[in-house]
């Protein structure tokens, strides 16, 4: 297990709780990949040194401490330039890390699905692309031996063209994929679809697993999951809703990630609606709320309707929940609601508005349909939500909200007779 120091340097601005935070959050990323927490330091800054992030004499400070700790490597809270990163390797002697390359890091063994590992592959060489001449520089020297004599190409170059060439292939790949999930989407059309999105350990899988009965993967832990996951969910009066697990979000997720896993969050593109899941025992909520919706707005996603869904209320005190209840009258107009995955019955508030949302979408129709053609009437029962059901001779006559997909097939089937409401 590699032993690390972990370095915050936050703005002045940044409130002093918020920091302290912020070095946990990275204490705990730096668990989920496997290492462990030597030492930390802090320095607040008004800006950050060009050449070294923190200041000289903190460097120093640093240098020291690593010594001290028998450290393997540093990580940094904050994104380093390919330079920063150079002279702090430099000048402490150890490999230096930073966030988006710790993040890129867990996606990499939590990958699962081939275009998971495609995705995080992808990232990994975006962001290694301008840091080539500090990690590979031991490589940069003109290649000799017979054919290869004269100037030729510096190994440096080389890497560089080929890793342009895997990332030009891993995108020509991950279009295919997300042409194959359009496709499949397509064939889920007139089915309501609702996506879990939220802040990583939120409880997301969690709840789609106490929601459909699947046997899931949970786990308390950051990025637990990273491939997305779809399920059908029954939730009461003959509706079901197709709910989909997507990738936990993070303060300061690498932008690359997020560009790479475009095609994943494509359900939540597609989505009736986003069901924003929030840690209600979380000290932070608010600040994870503001992270996701930056995230959700850098995809384009802020303006899908919303609902704000707080789980693991069984952590909170009565007076805890209370409190919390009033104050998210400022989310609105985005509606709240109070769960709990390890609380059955308190889900049912979940199931409620996802039959809300399923009605709103059914036209109220009259269907006249004769008594013998008993495989449509069952499909009507089995697809629609029958209000009224009465018997005029020969013929079923149903009042019942129906999908628009379902409608359009009933119109052209013979023997049925569709009324419209007025």
């Amino acid at each position: 297990m590699e032993r690390a120091v972990l370095v915050g340097a936050p703005r002045k601005d940044v409130d002093v709780r918020l920091a302290d935070e912020h070095i946990e959050e990275l204490a705990r990323l730096t668990d989920t990949a496997g290492g462990q927490v030597a030492a930390t330091l802090r320095q607040r800054i008004d800006y950050p040194h060009p050449r070294l992030y923190i200041g000289e004499g903190k460097t120093e400070e640093l240098r020291e401490l690593v010594q001290e700790s028998e450290a393997d490597l540093v990580i940094f809270d904050e994104e380093l330039s390919p330079r920063q990163g150079k002279n702090l390797e430099t000048a402490l002697g150890v490999r230096v890390m930073d966030r988006p390359e710790l993040i890129l890091d867990i996606f990499a063994t939590r990958a699962r699905t081939r275009e998971s590992k495609m995705q995080v592959e992808l990232a990994q060489l975006e962001y290694l692309l301008p840091r080539l001449t500090r990690m590979w520089n031991h490589l940069s020297r003109i290649r000799g031996g017979i054919g290869l004599r004269g100037p030729g190409e510096t190994q440096l170059e080389t890497d560089r063209r080929l890793i342009g060439a895997r990332i030009s292939d891993l995108k020509s790949k991950l279009r295919d994929v997300a042409m194959a999930r359009a496709i499949q989407r397509k064939g889920r059309d007139g089915t309501f679809r609702a996506a879990l999105v939220g802040y990583t350990n939120a409880g997301k899988s969690s709840l789609l697993k106490a929601l459909s009965g699947a046997d899931l993967f949970v786990e308390d832990r950051l990025f637990a999951t990273l491939d997305s996951t779809t399920r059908t969910v029954d939730v009461g009066a003959g509706h079901e809703a197709l709910i989909t697990d997507t990738v936990g979000f993070i303060r300061k997720l690498p932008h690359h990630l997020i560009a790479s896993f475009r095609s994943t969050l494509e359900e939540a593109r597609e989505a009736d609606l986003l069901l924003h899941v929030i840690d209600a025992s979380h000290p932070d909520r608010e600040e994870h709320i503001e992270v996701v919706h930056e995230v959700l707005e850098d995809l384009e996603l802020h303006r899908k309707p919303q609902v704000l869904v707080f789980n693991k209320i069984d952590r909170l005190t009565h007076e805890e929940e209370a409190a919390l209840r009033e104050r998210t009258r400022a989310f609105e107009p985005a509606p709240s609601i109070f769960v709990s995955a390890l609380q059955p019955e308190s889900l049912e508030a979940l199931r409620a508005i996802l039959r809300t949302r399923i009605r709103q979408r059914l036209n109220i129709v009259t269907l006249r349909v004769g008594v013998s053609q008993g495989e449509t009437l069952a499909e009507i029962h089995r697809v629609c939500e029958v209000l009224e059901t009465t018997q005029e001779e020969e013929e079923m006559v149903l009042r019942a909200r129906v999908p628009d997909a379902f409608l359009g097939r009933l119109r052209a089937r013979s023997g049925v007779v569709v009324e419209e409401e007025v």
